[in-house]
């Protein structure tokens, strides 16, 4: 059996682009870890938050509850600050994710990849899906993490298949179903429904979302995990609430929306296959 390793932004970033395959990962019997770069001080505040409880407190238990849910058998938190979306003051504090030094970071996250022999490394492609500052730091000090690393070791890149975004939503468009997602709407699945979503359009920071089918090599089938992703989210109470556009969405919608997850692989080259990061 092998470890996968996911380097993530937040709590409850975990669930949406590798929660499939974090949960297959440890059905098949491989040691899953997660290691959170933030502690997620710009999510939504509850109002449910008990005399001293913080925000961090109630999005790290939240987090140990969803990691329960996938499999995960140790979580890293690595302590800097949540550096908000493009554009905020947050991106300037001292301690961000944002203004961290990516070799000392590097060398942080590869520690940990060294401790658990990791086989696999998941991160984020190289606008980190949708241009959030913690994102873009995560592919970066991913990246030099890897090369860090002495054993051998695949990374790859967690990512957004726009073109079969686009074709799913103008398919569900044409039959008349309504697209609940709106442009201040973050990867999160936080926010309001102002516009309707278009992955071609500017995301955080002004690219498309995600990237584009030919530069994707990898389609794991997370859809015997289905279940299993979906209450992971909802372990995220306080972020993704029942409201929330992906957990409003009817089951076989929920299916056929996040039961793929993609990945860009440093070892192979598009077209992207069906198969599996232990293959």
């Amino acid at each position: 059996m092998g470890t996968l390793v996911c380097l993530h932004a937040h709590p409850d970033d975990e669930c949406i682009s590798t929660g499939g395959t974090m949960a297959r990962a440890a059905a098949e019997g491989h040691r899953v870890v997660l290691i959170v770069a933030t502690n997620g001080e710009h999510g939504e505040v509850p109002d449910d938050l008990a005399d001293g409880e913080s925000l961090v407190d109630r999005r790290r238990d939240e987090t140990d509850a969803s990691a329960s849910v996938l499999g995960v058998q140790r979580i890293v938190w690595l302590g800097y600050r949540d550096s908000g979306m493009t554009g905020w003051d947050g991106n300037h504090e001292p301690s961000s994710f944002h203004r961290a030094d990516p070799d000392e970071a590097g060398e942080r996250v590869a520690r940990v990849l060294r401790e658990e022999r990791a086989d696999v490394f998941t991160i984020y492609d190289w606008h980190g899906n949708y241009g959030h500052p913690d994102h873009v730091k995560v592919h970066r000090v991913g990246m030099r993490a890897a090369e860090l690393v002495e054993h051998p070791m695949r990374t790859l890149e967690a990512t957004s298949n726009r073109d079969a975004m686009a074709a799913m939503i103008a398919q569900a468009r044409s039959s008349g179903v309504d697209i609940p997602l709106g442009d201040d709407v973050d990867a999160g699945g936080h926010g309001g429904a102002a516009e309707e979503f278009d992955p071609e359009g500017p995301a955080d920071d002004g690219h498309p979302f995600g990237e584009p089918e030919s530069v994707i090599t990898l389609r794991v089938d997370a859809s015997d995990q289905i279940a299993t992703k979906r209450a992971s989210m909802r372990c995220h109470r306080s972020q993704i609430t029942d409201s929330s556009f992906f957990l409003e969405m009817p089951d076989d919608q929920f299916a056929e929306v996040f039961g793929s997850e993609w990945f860009i692989e440093h070892d192979r080259t598009p077209p992207y296959r069906t198969g599996w990061i232990f293959d």
